[in-house]
């Protein structure tokens, strides 16, 4: 569960795509109960069907605006089959109903909306309602939007005469007498009071965009919500994006009836044309737009961030290759602009948002940067002259949770002894005293935190490899527990009857003075004088980490599935990954995807090989998703004498049919750097293929397209080479759409493991 500006939402999967069934209570909190025993050998169904090895999650809640309460869902009292909002008091767990589902029942109506999502007015008189909700694409809703007057009851339907689920982004005015929202691409404005509509912009259409995003910008920067409210509740600045001329992606779905149903959506691919962005601001009650003056071409440029600094917009601003981003500060009556800040990189320049915040009635700003080789966040002055680093030691502040001005306090997440593991710290944001860590020290591994807005209290999940998460409510002010939430203590107690080897993190050298970080699951009753397959999980690239001391839910159970088995899991992370080791370490792979992750890879494996006799060099195997199917690729042609079978899910096989914004981020532009694109292809070493190769994609995957899949089958052919491939009908990047999908898609995978990379058979795993 993911707050999105109050809103509550389902996030869907991302990048990593580290896709797990979602083994997830909405409301968590359910009475543990003594386990009966419990059947020691895992199988597919009973781990992606069964609902067996469901968790106890502390989820669906929001901070209310005191920060000492929260509310959250409950099944209503009056209301059979509904939901009430439930408000309860953080320190005394006192609770009470916030909001009766009787009253959201319409006039004429016998049920109750149901609410997707909702927002509070500033003077909390008014509630916004979001239901209906409809998917657009990878993350982005439509939907339906009422508000409640809750001093009269009046519930109020917002719109006029839109279609049903054409809304998006609905947000009270600060003044709580409108709200804007974004409709078929043009903005409007609602009146609360007297319901008068009033449309800003006249000109949204399929490749002209305002208030959201094209699909790129949504995927790569996640901008959804593109338009703000000015603190005087006068005007609204939103991001405009022109898309014309980008050449529509054709997904098409054959399941839905005797012809193809055909959804276009404009998408640039590598080193193609972008959408044009600039930024307006005009009046809440209409009028001409007055467009924010930005530097260089609009279509090779991007704006990531805008908001409003009173009286002025403040605006992120990168340039195509992503290694120059500034700061600028427009005037919105003007539209003139200047640069404040300018953040360079040889690589990449990492996005600050939603870092960059506004410090002491904004004669400061937070700004992060690595500009001395950590990650960290500084105190910057209004005018970008003044620069303070507020971490003193030599480690990375990875994400910025919470700045607390009052008490004098930003908190991050950061793991200076540990890159496998992530834990709460704090600094002074005047720059003296030390660094502090704050999640306790009993909570070894992994931990995560919702904040509440006085930054009082936090929500501190915390888990590790293969313990379920337990939750906990901290104290900030003395950094202790105040109490336990979740437990998950009958799924711990269910997992400790489960017959598991040795787990073991590590690190391996692969020369040039480089470790890179590893964990590996081995069999129950484990003999190191054996020989053991062993399956490689791989991702490798920028977006995401697989070597985290972290609970990873159902694919827990499916690599002690396979462990149980006789095979050994085992993970790495190579140079390149965003993991917390520096900003060379992170930077080392500019313009060599696929070529020094794929060597990382095949160099850890070789060492390994060599220091545990045990891994069976016959018998090596790899897998992974997204990125990780690349690197799949890449194993399997590049090393073809280490990898002896591997299975590439969802793989984009060749940079330049990927989309601009990630691509060139990382690889530069295909027009400058022709050779470094072909040397990063897995197509290009297809006919290095000697071993199994199983592909799996989703046909309707609007993010990596099954194209991708295609081509490189194409280029196999001519290779002459045998592989095999699954594809999923109408499936989305996540393969998990439809009834037995992730049920139907582990099973193949078990089954071509078992098959391609069997365990000896003299030497089987007996189970208790």
């Amino acid at each position: 569960m993911k707050i999105e500006r109050s809103f509550l939402r389902v996030s869907t999967a991302l990048r990593v795509a580290l896709v797990i069934v979602a083994l997830s209570s909405f409301s968590g909190l359910f009475a543990q109960t003594s386990q009966p025993a419990v059947d020691p050998k895992l199988t597919v169904d009973r781990i992606f069907n069964s609902g067996e090895f469901q968790p106890e999650r502390f989820g669906g809640f929001e901070w209310l605006k005191d920060g000492d309460s929260y509310a959250k869902f409950e099944p209503s009292v009056k209301v059979k089959g509904a939901m009430d909002l439930v408000r309860y008091q953080i320190d005394t767990e006192k609770r009470d109903v916030l909001l009766s589902a009787d009253r959201l029942i319409p006039q004429g109506e016998t049920k109750p909306i149901e609410m997707d999502g909702y927002d509070w007015s500033a003077d909390g008189k008014k509630l916004l309602i979001y239901t209906n909700s409809q998917k657009v694409w990878r993350y982005n809703t439509r939907g339906d939007y009422w508000v409640l007057d809750l001093g009269s009851g009046k519930l109020s339907k917002l719109g006029g005469d839109a279609k049903p689920a054409t809304l998006m982004f609905a947000k009270f005015s600060p003044d709580g007498t409108k709200v804007g929202y974004v409709r078929e691409n043009d903005l409007y404005v609602d009146d609360v009071a007297t319901g008068k509509i009033t449309r800003l912009t006249k000109d949204g259409s399929h490749t002209l965009i305002n208030g959201t995003s094209d699909w790129v910008n949504e995927e790569e920067f996640d901008l959804r919500d593109c338009w703000r409210w000015s603190p005087d509740s006068r005007s609204i600045a939103f991001w405009q994006f022109d898309a014309s001329g980008i050449e529509d992606f054709i997904l098409v779905d054959n399941t839905q009836g005797l012809y193809p149903k055909l959804t276009k959506i404009p998408y640039p691919k590598t080193g193609t044309q972008n959408a044009a962005v600039r930024v307006g601001v005009i009046d809440a009650s209409g009028g001409a737009i007055k467009w924010l003056e930005t530097p260089g071409d609009q279509r090779n440029n991007y704006i990531v961030s805008v908001d409003w600094a009173n009286p002025n917009d403040y605006l992120q601003h990168f340039n195509r290759l992503q290694n120059t981003l500034q700061v600028l500060v427009a005037d919105a009556r003007s539209g003139k602009s200047r640069s404040i800040l300018t953040e360079k990189d040889d690589a990449w320049v990492d996005l600050t948002l939603p870092e960059m915040r506004w410090l002491d009635d904004g004669k400061r700003f937070l700004w992060v940067s690595e500009r001395d080789g950590w990650r960290r966040p500084y105190s910057v002055s209004a005018d970008g002259r003044d620069i303070k680093p507020l971490t003193k030691g030599s480690f990375d502040a990875m994400s910025i949770q919470s700045v607390d001005q009052a008490g004098g306090w930003v908190y991050y997440i950061a793991s200076p002894d540990n890159a496998t593991q992530r834990y709460l710290h704090r600094s002074r944001l005047d720059g003296s005293g030390t660094d502090e860590r704050v999640t306790p020290a009993e909570f070894q591994g992994w931990n995560s935190y919702n904040f509440s807005p006085s930054s009082k209290w936090a929500i501190q999940s915390s888990s590790a490899f293969g313990k379920p998460s337990r939750v906990d409510l901290l104290k900030l002010s003395d950094k202790s527990v105040a109490r336990n939430i979740v437990a998950n203590s009958a799924l711990r107690a269910k997992l400790d009857q489960l017959p598991k080897g040795p787990v073991e993190f590590f690190r391996t050298d692969v020369g040039n003075g480089v470790a890179l970080d590893g964990w590996m699951m081995k069999p129950p009753n484990f003999d190191p004088l054996k020989k053991y397959p062993v399956l490689y999980y791989a991702y490798t690239e920028p977006a995401g980490t697989t070597v985290n001391d972290q609970w990873s839910g159902a694919q827990y159970f499916w690599f002690l599935m396979l462990t149980q088995q006789g095979y050994i899991v085992a993970s790495v992370d190579n140079r390149g990954t965003p993991s917390p080791r520096g900003r060379e370490f992170r930077k080392s792979i500019y313009r060599k995807i696929g070529v020094l992750s794929s060597a990382d890879q095949a160099a850890a494996v070789k060492s390994m090989l060599a220091k545990m006799p045990y891994l069976d060099a016959s018998r090596v195997g790899i897998w992974g998703w997204s990125g990780g199917g690349v690197a799949t690729l890449n194993a399997m042609f590049r090393y073809p004498d280490i990898y002896k079978m591997g299975m590439a899910v969802a793989p984009a096989p060749d940079n330049r049919y990927y989309d601009t914004i990630y691509t060139e981020r990382y690889m530069g532009l295909p027009q400058d750097n022709a050779k470094d694109y072909d040397n990063t292809a897995a197509t290009t070493f297809a006919d290095g293929l000697k071993g199994d190769l199983l592909i799996v994609h989703g046909t309707g995957d609007d993010n990596v397209h099954y194209q991708q899949t295609e081509y490189l089958i194409d280029k196999l052919i001519a290779a002459n080479k045998v592989f095999t491939v699954m594809p999923y009908p109408n499936r989305t990047h996540s393969i998990s759409e439809g009834q037995g999908t992730t049920r139907h898609l582990y099973s193949l995978l078990t089954r071509y493991l078992n098959e391609k990379l069997p365990v000896n058979a003299e030497s089987p795993i007996v189970l208790p």
